[in-house]
């Protein structure tokens, strides 16, 4: 399997099979960002990049939305088994087109 499906990611988020590592929780609350607004990005959002190569296991870059409806960043990785939540963001308009999907070329 090289791409996720949100499908896939939907049902293991909603047979709680998410691990959230100390690293993830303590960006979390750095950020004010719920587990539940993890959890409702995931369910309610798209996945807007693949990341088949990632080391150890394939992940994506999904865009959701937080329980208060502000579009949230969530990457995560799929283990075969789990979802690892990587780390979860408000997207910015000085790294993304207003879309919130599309990358803005980097400037040399």
């Amino acid at each position: 399997m090289n791409e996720l499906s949100i499908e896939l990611l939907r049902t293991i988020c909603n047979n709680r099979g998410i691990i959230w590592t100390t690293h993830v929780l303590k960006r979390l609350q750095e950020r004010n960002i719920l587990r539940k607004d993890v959890v409702n990005a995931i369910n309610t959002g798209e996945i807007i990049e693949q990341y088949p190569d990632s080391f150890p296991y394939p992940a994506c870059l999904i865009l959701g939305l937080s329980v208060q409806t502000e579009y949230i960043h969530v990457v995560c990785a799929y283990n075969g088994e789990n979802i690892k939540i990587i780390t979860a963001y408000y997207p910015t308009l000085d790294k993304f087109e207003s879309d919130l999907k599309t990358r803005k070329e980097r400037e040399l």
